[in-house]
């Protein structure tokens, strides 16, 4: 793949070595990690959309399930931060289930439902918080965003994490040649034996999980849950990535560490403008070109 493996690893090289030179503290370990830290949950969140769009879907509804995942921790807060992990990620999998279940056995058109969760989800959050922003006091919980290990900073960690499981899933075993086959041909994998309908339903629940986990992220950082901020606008960001990574919208290979670095990208352009004090708007255009040349090299390929 061209665009993962010289051009887009070389766009990202000149963008740093521009801000190396231009942008005052850009290469102080701090700021590095800040980046790092900045891009972490778009690159969750794009992994799992990854993995929908190799199979020829799509899921809007991410940004949503991050915002029910902030508020539904919230509601945990008096257990201990494994229960409070494990339900948020639970009620977020409820989620990726339903809408996995209405593309794959009712047939419904991936954008439709999405876009459906995706107002409704938003909409239940600010139920649940009545519209008000809820903060709170807990350094377990907030370790996660905050936290280190071995200096390394904890949200850092989870995304290797995460990207190097999802990867060797990919590339080493049957489910990920799976997900590559229905995205080639659907048809072709259905009678060939692979059963479509249950790889599409735990694509939508992965995708799902991996929101909820950069939603409890997001709002251990903050210290506060946020109906309508958190993941507001991500999937957009997240679809972006995995564009620029590599990974066909029409299906196919899942280019996991592409999406990864199609997150930098996004969070380098976004992190140079907010440094250079250059309006944000600007930085929205040139991700919009960056997104069209992206599409163009696919449509050549």
């Amino acid at each position: 793949m061209p665009l993962t493996k010289v051009l887009l690893p070389s766009v990202i090289l000149l963008l740093v070595l521009f801000n190396i030179v231009v942008t005052e503290n850009f290469f102080a370990i701090q700021s590095l990690w800040n980046l790092l830290i900045l891009i972490s949950t778009t690159a969750l969140v794009a992994i799992g959309m990854t993995l929908v769009i190799a199979t020829g879907g799509i899921d809007l509804s991410v940004g949503a399930i991050m915002a029910v995942a902030a508020v539904t921790s919230t509601f945990l807060l008096d257990f201990n931060i494994f229960v409070l992990i494990a339900g948020t990620l639970f009620v977020s999998l409820l989620f990726g289930f339903f809408n996995g279940a209405i593309v794959s056995y009712i047939g419904v058109q991936p954008i439709i439902i999405t876009l459906a969760m995706m107002i409704a989800g938003r909409g239940l959050a600010q139920v649940m918080t009545d519209g008000y922003l809820v903060s709170f006091s807990n350094p377990a919980y907030e370790f996660i965003g905050k936290g280190t290990l071995a200096g390394i900073p904890l949200p850092v960690l989870i995304l290797f994490t995460v990207a190097v499981i999802i990867y060797c899933v990919v590339k080493y075993t049957t489910f990920g040649r799976y997900i590559e086959a229905i995205g080639d041909n659907e048809t072709a994998a259905n009678l060939s034996g692979i059963n479509v309908k249950r790889i599409k339903l735990l694509v939508y629940c992965i995708a799902a999980v991996l929101a909820s986990l950069a939603g409890l992220i997001e709002t251990s950082r903050l210290a506060a849950a946020d109906a309508t901020r958190i993941g507001e606008l991500i999937e957009l960001d997240a679809i972006a990535a995995v564009v620029v990574g590599g990974t066909l919208m029409t299906g196919g290979r899942p280019y996991v560490w592409g999406t990864v670095m199609g997150a930098l990208l996004i969070g380098l352009i976004t992190v140079t403008f907010i440094m250079n004090d250059i309006p944000h708007p600007y930085s929205l255009v040139i991700k919009a070109f960056i997104i069209i040349g992206a599409i163009l090299i696919q449509r050549k390929k």
